[in-house]
């Protein structure tokens, strides 16, 4: 199974600590070996890196790693190859034009029987069952919206209603942007944590990398974080409950509701 990273802030923030510790797990303290990628969302613009190569030799990845560009908004992804030979097409995260805007979508899984699924608007360009159900997902979306939609609970509803179906296809863990907001969905693993004041530190599991976030941050600051296994062994992480949507906005926590 692939692993997923993604980040919203309520600031421009960089991912350098969090990356450090996911490409780890792409040939040193994982096996997923089979190319990475992440996209940055700045204002409508985009800035992707990816690689089919593993993210532990990467010279790209050492760039990420070592470069802090800043974002309110990050997917990320590392792959273990099931569906789709080993490329650069077929390396998530995916990225298609909406309603003006740019969406990205980056997934964990197999799903049985997704290409049978009627395409209208937008068609894969590599071979995996991933990229071809983000297809399918922006094709529904675009179906009942022809222009960008104010994004509410019914909106959100819907959403899910479609990643649902896809969960019951297989395994669909996804994290999608648009820019605004983060969607995260989870029919098996999925875990996210927000950081806020009072800052403190972190400790990467897979890498002896320890940061004072309080030195790095102010009060004001809202991060919020999601990782398909966490990445710190001295917070407290949260796991994504499973077949419901959450969905992020500078930070916090929109849908659904928790008490």
């Amino acid at each position: 199974m692939c692993e997923l990273l993604g980040m919203n802030a309520n600031v421009p923030t960089d991912i350098c600590f969090s990356f450090t510790g996911l490409i780890q797990r792409s040939g040193v303290t994982g096996q997923h070996r089979d190319g990475w990628g992440i996209t940055f969302y700045e204002g409508k613009g985009v800035r992707t890196f990816k690689d089919a190569d593993p993210g532990a030799k990467s010279r790209v990845a050492r760039l990420v790693e070592d470069y802090p560009i800043k974002s309110c908004l990050v997917v990320s992804h590392i792959r273990k190859a099931n569906r789709g030979r080993v490329c650069l097409e077929n390396t998530h995260p995916f990225e298609r034009e909406l309603w003006g805007e740019s969406w990205t979508m980056a997934h964990n899984g197999q799903l049985k029987g997704i290409k049978t699924k009627r395409l209208q608007y937008y068609h894969p360009i590599g071979t995996t069952d991933s990229e071809y159900a983000f297809c399918w997902l922006l094709d529904r979306m675009r179906r009942r919206h022809r222009h960008s939609p104010v994004r509410t609970t019914n909106f959100w509803l819907k959403l899910q209603a479609d990643m649902n179906t896809l969960s019951h296809m297989g395994v669909f863990n996804a994290l999608m942007g648009d820019g605004q907001y983060l969607y995260a969905y989870s029919s098996k693993q999925l875990y996210w944590i927000t950081r806020r004041a009072p800052f403190g530190k972190a400790r990467l599991i897979d890498k002896e990398v320890t940061v004072d976030f309080k030195k790095v941050t102010t009060d004001k600051d809202v991060v919020t974080v999601i990782a398909t296994r966490p990445l710190t062994d001295n917070e407290q992480w949260t796991r994504v409950e499973r077949h419901q949507l959450y969905v992020f906005r500078r930070g916090v926590l929109m849908f659904p509701k928790i008490k």
